[in-house]
């Protein structure tokens, strides 16, 4: 902090993907919050981040582009596991031609993805509208499981988004689908070669979250989230030290309104740590500017 001023969120989505407010909105709310600088990481698309810049300049502040990609864990035996988030950040505004082919499967698997929960929510005797579910998600968003949770509200099976999940769309529940998601270790190796800095998201959420960060240290992570509203997660933090692994963090700010929600600039991230991630981002971002200078 610097005289009171949070000055880093590094984790936040738009309505790019499934936040509540736009680029602009949220860099304005950034702002309003203290924030400096801001890495806006919506889930599989970066189509957030020159409009994020754009507003940025008004304010003064600093936007890090970056996306959260959806993966999965892969076992040993090469079974798909438990679903694993990776952030990625990139040193310029627009993803390598490689990253957005990928991403952009990952969008069409989502469109998949949720109409087989809604066609499960049908067999349950709990119909949503999918015209419902297309108009929370906006125009050309790959939607999600929340604008699916935000559709059931909207037919009155549920009073609130947090009872879908719980009831119905928790990881393996009874509307719940898998999506198109790439191979943990294959995201960050992906990330790695279109100049970006892999970070493990909220491994807190994870059910075997050392084999998880095992795996991805031997495809090439760089970082793992250990801060949280709540001060640094000690044990994470010390997983990220044995893997030798920057330890960063940020708010996850959706924009939901909700109670429990971190708002923006809530994570206290130390200015050891950010400088560390950007001591290992400097040169993967030079070789990245420089690969593309070569190309012209």
């Amino acid at each position: 902090r610097c005289d009171g001023a949070v000055l880093v969120d590094l984790h936040c989505h738009t309505t790019c993907s499934d936040g509540l407010l736009s680029p602009p909105a949220l860099v304005e709310r950034a702002h309003k919050r203290g924030v400096k600088v801001l890495a806006l990481t919506d889930h599989d698309t970066m189509a957030g981040v020159p409009a994020a810049i754009a507003a940025a300049r008004s304010y003064g502040m600093r936007i890090i582009p970056g996306v959260e990609i959806s993966c999965r864990y892969l076992s040993s035996s090469g079974e798909m596991g438990e679903l694993v988030h990776v952030l990625a950040y990139y040193g310029c505004c627009g993803p390598a031609q490689g990253l957005e082919e990928r991403l952009a499967r990952i969008r069409e698997g989502r469109y998949a993805r949720a109409r087989s929960m809604v066609d499960k929510l049908r067999d349950l005797k709990k119909p949503v509208r999918w015209e419902s579910v297309l108009e929370f998600a906006g125009d050309g968003v790959a939607p999600g499981r929340p604008h699916v949770a935000r559709a059931l509200v909207q037919a009155g099976h549920v009073s609130s988004v947090g009872e879908a999940f719980h009831k119905y769309l928790h990881d393996g529940g009874p509307a719940y689908s898998n999506g198109s998601e790439l191979p943990a270790g294959e995201a960050v190796e992906l990330i790695r070669e279109t100049g970006g800095i892999a970070v493990l998201a909220h491994p807190w959420s994870l059910k075997n979250p050392l084999d998880v960060v095992k795996q991805l240290k031997d495809a090439g992570l760089h970082g793992m989230e250990v801060y949280k509203s709540s001060g640094r997660d000690k044990a994470f933090a010390d997983l990220a030290d044995a893997y030798h692994l920057v330890k960063l963090g940020g708010s996850d700010f959706h924009g939901t309104g909700a109670a429990d929600e971190t708002d923006l600039g809530n994570v206290e991230v130390p200015a050891k740590a950010l400088h560390e991630f950007l001591r290992a981002g400097d040169p993967v971002w030079l070789d990245s500017v420089m690969s593309i200078l070569s190309s012209f």
